[in-house]
């Protein structure tokens, strides 16, 4: 079966860019779109991504972080982390709509619309190659290097 070809992506990054995923056909990019700046499980597993920035570069594959966020909340974000890589701020929510990760999630026994945890290493040709949703973060970072790898 065909890899499905990833969905447009264009936002703001962090470098002060327009980032445009058709501008990175050629390599791997691994995205992760995650629920807030500053919240425990967003701020381990942006971590982990750094911890292991060096291997994913080694292993040829850049880096994307996406949340709601706006650019500000991921510029304090990223330094108070020193995150080698951008965040992409989806605050219109095009991405997380075009993606598929809005999900209904339960928070204090509330109903509420929330970014749902998700992983896409899209390939070199602008596919996504594999996805994980509803990530649970130990060991998730190690789970997509070791993917990443085998695309080299």
């Amino acid at each position: 079966m065909p890899h499905p070809r990833a969905p447009a992506l264009e936002l703001p990054s962090t470098d002060g860019t327009l980032f445009s995923l058709a501008g990175a056909k050629g390599a791997p990019v691994v995205i992760f779109f995650y629920p807030k700046d500053n919240t425990p499980g967003c701020t381990t597993e942006a971590a982990q991504f750094r911890d292991h920035y060096k291997a994913f570069r080694k292993a040829g594959a850049s880096i994307l972080g996406i949340s709601r966020d706006s650019l500000k909340s991921h510029a304090s974000f990223k330094q108070k982390l020193e995150l080698p890589f951008e965040l992409l701020s989806d605050a219109e929510e095009t991405a997380c709509q075009a993606w598929n990760v809005i999900k209904m999630k339960n928070m204090y026994g509330k109903q509420v619309r929330g970014v749902e945890r998700s992983t896409f290493v899209v390939a070199a040709d602008g596919t996504i190659a594999m996805e994980w949703r509803g990530v649970k973060v130990p060991g998730h970072v190690d789970e997509v290097l070791a993917f990443v790898k085998t695309l080299a």
